[in-house]
Parts: C-alpha cells; sequence; structure tokens
C-alpha cells in the first residue's frame, strides 16, 4: 500500500523506454521509430543497446507511421514515438489508413500527453488523443497510471496483433501500482471497493482518485474505484457491475470531456443501465502555459474536483 501523502515519484516514459530495451533483448524484431525527440522520449537509451535497429525519421510523424507500417509486413515489430499531440493528430491519416486499416502490427507510444506538459503550451498539450483513437477500428488504446503499468502495457502491447496505442505524460507522477500488480489489456484493475459511488479513472488521475476515496471515507461516503488503463477494449463487465452495485458513476482523466474515457463509459452506460454520472476532464477548451500542478488545479482535474462530483453524483441517486 503506498503513502499517498508521501508516494515515490517516477517517468511514465521511463516505463516506456525500460519495456522498448527488454523486449529489443527477448525478440530481434522489435524496432524503434522515433521523430527527432529521442532525448525527449528516452528512446536513445534503446538506440545506445540496439543502434542497428533505431531510426530517427526526423520531424516528419507521417513517414514514420508508414515506414514503420512497410516493416511490420516484413514480421517486424515497430514501436514508434513522438508527442502525443504530433503522433496521434499529424499522423492521424497515416494511422487510420496505413496501420489500422490494414490492422497492422505496429505500436503507437503518445508521449507527453495530456494538459500537465506544462509550461510548452496547448500546441504541446494533447487533450483529444484518446478520442481520435479509440475511434479507429482495429486499434488497442491503453492510458497507464504510472512508472510500472507504462511498462507492462508496452509489454502486453507487443503480445497484441495488430496496432496499440499507449499515452504517457512527461512529468514524474506518483508510483501507484507495483511490479508484481496485475495488468491485463482489457481488464479493469479494483483499486478499492465501496457501494455509494464508483470513481473510473485512468491515468495520472488515478492517483488524485485514490486521494478524493479518502476525504470521501470522512464525509461517510463508501466510493469504489477502478483504475480503467484499457480505454479500448473498455471492461463493459466492471462497468456494469458497478453500475447494479453503486448506482453512481465518475470518471477521472487527463484528456477532454469530449471523447475520452468519460465519453466511452456513457456510451455504454446509456445503452444498458443508464445511472447518474459525472466526470472529471477539461471542458471545451485548450490549455495554456504554465506549471504542471497548477494547471492541474486550473482546469479542475485534481482530487477535490473528484470529491465533488462524486458527492453530486451521489445526490442524484
Amino acid at each position: 500500500m503506498i503513502d499517498l501523502q508521501n508516494p515515490e515519484f517516477q517517468l511514465m516514459r521511463q516505463g516506456w523506454v525500460d519495456a522498448l530495451i527488454e523486449l529489443g533483448e527477448q525478440n530481434p524484431n522489435v524496432v524503434v521509430f522515433d521523430a527527432d525527440l529521442s532525448k525527449s522520449t528516452l528512446t536513445a537509451q534503446f538506440k545506445e543497446k540496439f543502434p542497428k535497429r533505431f531510426f530517427n525519421m526526423g520531424i516528419s510523424e507521417q513517414d514514420m507511421v508508414n515506414e514503420a507500417a512497410g516493416m511490420s509486413l516484413k514480421g517486424k515489430i515497430p514501436f514508434i514515438t513522438s508527442y502525443c499531440v504530433f503522433l496521434a493528430g499529424r499522423a492521424w491519416d497515416q494511422i487510420r489508413n496505413t496501420a489500422c486499416y490494414s490492422n497492422l502490427n505496429v505500436k503507437f507510444g503518445g508521449a507527453h500527453a495530456g494538459i500537465s506538459v506544462g509550461p510548452d503550451g496547448a500546441t504541446h498539450q494533447s487533450l483529444e488523443d484518446i478520442a481520435i483513437m479509440r475511434v479507429l477500428p482495429n486499434m488497442t488504446v491503453i492510458a497507464p497510471s504510472d512508472y510500472w503499468e507504462t511498462k507492462k502495457a508496452i509489454l502486453a502491447a507487443a503480445d497484441i496483433e495488430g496496432p496499440v496505442f499507449v499515452r504517457f505524460g512527461r512529468e514524474k507522477v506518483p508510483v501507484v501500482t507495483s511490479e508484481d500488480l496485475p495488468f491485463e489489456v482489457g481488464k479493469a484493475n479494483l483499486v478499492e471497493d465501496g457501494n455509494d459511488v464508483t470513481i473510473i479513472a485512468c491515468g495520472p488521475l488515478l492517483y488524485q482518485s485514490m486521494l478524493a476515496v479518502e476525504e470521501l471515507k470522512k464525509e461517510g461516503i463508501s466510493a469504489r474505484l477502478l483504475n480503467m488503463h484499457t480505454i479500448k477494449p473498455l471492461d463493459t463487465e466492471a462497468i456494469l457491475q458497478a453500475a447494479k452495485d453503486c448506482g453512481a458513476f465518475v470518471t477521472a482523466e487527463e484528456h477532454s470531456v469530449h471523447g475520452g474515457l468519460g465519453s466511452a463509459v456513457a456510451e455504454f452506460l446509456v445503452q444498458n443501465l443508464s445511472v447518474p454520472m459525472e466526470m472529471v476532464a477539461t471542458q471545451d477548451t485548450f490549455g495554456e502555459s504554465g506549471k504542471p500542478g497548477e494547471l492541474m488545479e486550473a482546469y479542475h482535474i485534481v482530487a477535490k474536483d473528484i470529491v465533488e462530483k462524486s458527492k453530486k453524483a451521489v445526490g442524484r441517486k
């Protein structure tokens, strides 16, 4: 059990590259592509160990996707990366028409996701990537919460035949999972049980949700917390059970309120068992330059916002 007040902090992107190196040691078909950001995405560490299996494509994300797709047709397992906003946005046409349409075995690492990118500002803060990735047929979408979960997501992606998109942030985040905690694509992890409201979180908002659960306990509200690290395929079985047990939901994500985790959960619920639901996410807006923690506060995606939304959802039952 982690100390919620004094957690260990680690880079999610270190989990990304540690997994790549492990995969590289296990399988000579694993190759890595980068769009001239290898120091920032940390793929330079993979290059040091496997220089002949690393390809710097320059600032040319569209070409990078097509080159990786070609290698996948020759039996390679390409992992490609750039800042999330550039990879998911700038190369969306190639991801759709080359990788997903043909269900090619290409893995996408969306680095520097979310508003916590900080001072780089709106142009670099990807708040739309889950929406535009999960809409694509054949695409698996994963939003891990910390170092360990990022590493496990990349290892798991290598075993999936077809395109996989994994998003991870820039800043160090609290380590809220562990090396030995089970990780299964498409299967949520129960972090805390409860019967008044269910909080479904992904990414760095899992830690904020854990803080919120503790605050809700003080107010006599029993909150179930699900770590929904996989956005697609969604663990609908866990959601349906929570709807029956708790009768109210809050989703929490470092992404736009449009098209992300909250939308995915709402789409399922409205067709199966409609219950009160609130969403903690950025609203219909771009970000701005600032310190990561201050931006999270300013855009209302921290623990106190999850507490407020949880009480509102319970009140609507």
